[in-house]
């Protein structure tokens, strides 16, 4: 589904047999978000990338949860990549790049992105444990690479140290919203042209 004509929203359905996720985005929204997904603390995270990058999401998953929560983590992933990548059209007129570094308490994370429309993910980051809850600390990796894969990011996420599983995810999660809010803001000073001397963002 195309966006609408003077708007930056898309909408992505995706079914396969381990999932069914549907997902729309407002990328000049306020944060506000409904979420479900099965996976509690995953929603949580999710919460925080819509509430941080002023980005509207919408999602609703269906997984194999039986299985575990890797196919509807990675797969939500890939249908928000898709939405925003749709959302953003041509890119024309948005800032591309921003960093930040994003303190919680014991806790810092740096994230740094360039809305390329060439994906690559550096992810550096230790967890103290396995799991938070029932939820797999690996699968932060892995919803990080879906997303820069499809929505065409180039992201960078360090954890400079911290002790605590919980903070280490939530500043990743903050971290990226953050500068994902600020790079596809739209700069007056440039709002009808790409953000590159070649013409394109691909």
């Amino acid at each position: 589904m195309a966006h609408t004509a003077g708007r930056r929203d898309g909408v992505v359905e995706r079914a396969t047999k381990e999932t069914k996720v549907r997902v729309r985005v407002d990328l000049d929204g306020t944060g506000r978000s409904t979420i479900a997904t099965g996976v509690g603390f995953f929603d949580h995270m999710l919460e925080q990338l819509s509430r941080h990058s002023l980005i509207d999401m919408d999602i609703a998953t269906e997984g194999d949860l039986h299985i575990d929560d890797h196919h509807t983590v990675e797969d939500t992933g890939i249908a928000i990549g898709q939405a925003i990548r749709q959302a953003l059209g041509e890119r024309r007129g948005i800032r591309r790049y921003a960093s930040l570094d994003l303190a919680m308490d014991e806790c810092l994370t740096r994230a740094a992105i360039d809305v390329s429309g060439r994906p690559f993910l550096v992810f550096k980051a230790e967890f103290s444990r396995a799991k938070i809850g029932t939820f797999d600390t690996e699968l932060v990796r892995e919803f990080f690479q879906a997303l820069a894969q499809n929505a065409g990011l180039t992201l960078h996420v360090e954890n400079l140290y911290g002790d605590n599983a919980h903070h280490v995810a939530e500043t990743c999660f903050k971290a990226v919203a953050r500068v994902l809010g600020q790079a596809i803001e739209i700069d007056p000073r440039q709002a009808d042209l790409v953000p590159s001397t070649k013409g394109l963002l691909a």
